[in-house]
């Protein structure tokens, strides 16, 4: 299984089918939280849900095309965070992640994505990764604004939230600036 080590406290754990009832009851803790900016929190109604989900994501990351790991904060499961499909030809992908809403404000989400920004330029060698953020989530903005990416710009209604379109922004991190 993989596994990727960030310091003393978080650990970044490929999904596997017996998490599933614990990823549900993460996400169903967090659902108001999660809403506002993740348009597919009311669909998962169900633990079950997840058993499809997760064998999706494992094919994902046997067919070396991204992944969806599990943040472990001193063993419990806070958040999620993963590499999108990869984009092998210009060797790019981008980044998604959403955090408990009780683990905010403690550097995880940050920490987590310095991680897969190391694994992703160091050990797979991608020239480019990506962060797309809803224009008014200020704290997700804050971490690719924290690692330095540039806001290269905004993709008006760029997403469909439940009931409405709302602005992206997009940031951008190269294999040569992440060395700076």
């Amino acid at each position: 299984m993989f596994t990727l080590k960030v310091d003393q406290d978080i650990e970044l754990q490929l999904f596997q089918l017996h998490h599933s009832e614990e990823l549900y009851s993460l996400v169903d803790a967090n659902r108001h939280h999660l809403r506002e900016w993740l348009p597919w929190v009311d669909s998962m109604s169900s633990p079950s849900q997840y058993h499809s989900i997760i064998p999706t994501w494992l094919k994902q990351f046997m067919n070396n095309n991204g992944f969806n790991t599990g943040i472990r904060y001193k063993g419990t499961l806070v958040g999620s965070i993963g590499f999108h499909q990869i984009d092998w030809n210009s060797r790019q992908t981008s980044i998604g992640y959403y955090l408990a809403k009780g683990n905010e404000g403690k550097g995880i989400m940050t920490r987590s994505a310095q991680a897969l920004l190391n694994y992703a330029f160091l050990d797979l060698n991608l020239n480019r990764v990506e962060i797309r953020c809803g224009i008014g989530n200020a704290k997700s903005r804050a971490i690719p604004e924290r690692l330095g990416f540039v806001q290269e710009g905004i993709i008006r209604d760029g997403e469909f939230l439940y009931d409405h379109y709302h602005d992206l922004a997009v940031y951008g991190m190269l294999a040569r600036d992440w060395g700076n």
